[in-house]
């Protein structure tokens, strides 16, 4: 599958961004999707989840609240809606996707789309 992330951008702090993530390749509805993300001079790190049907998500603790995980499986598009922003969430964000477990779908990775939150 291959994963192309777009939506990412610059904003202030207690803005909002929507990202994007087209899948291609194989049925769409067979994988788990999610975002991971990854700060200058940190590690990686979940973000957010979703089951393949979508019915289901799973996010990071400090993420609860201020950031959606939603999917279209008629468009091959997983969606993460931020709000809320502050510095702390600038990142590169990744759209992942996953065979196993759904609540954490790192099987297969995009390039990542840059947000960067001004304070």
């Amino acid at each position: 599958v291959q994963l192309q992330a777009s939506g990412g951008g610059l904003v202030q702090a207690g803005g909002s961004l929507r990202l994007s993530c087209v899948a291609s390749g194989r049925t769409f509805s067979s994988y788990a999707m999610g975002w991971f993300r990854q700060a200058p001079g940190k590690e990686r790190e979940f973000v957010a989840a979703v089951s393949r049907g979508g019915a289901l998500t799973n996010y990071a603790d400090s993420r609860k609240g201020r950031f959606t995980i939603s999917r279209d499986n008629a468009k091959n598009t997983v969606y993460l809606q931020m709000n809320s922003l502050t510095p702390e969430d600038t990142a590169i964000y990744y759209c992942t996707a996953g065979e196993g477990d759904w609540r954490l779908p790192n099987d297969y990775w995009g390039q990542g789309t840059q947000v960067t939150v001004s304070s």
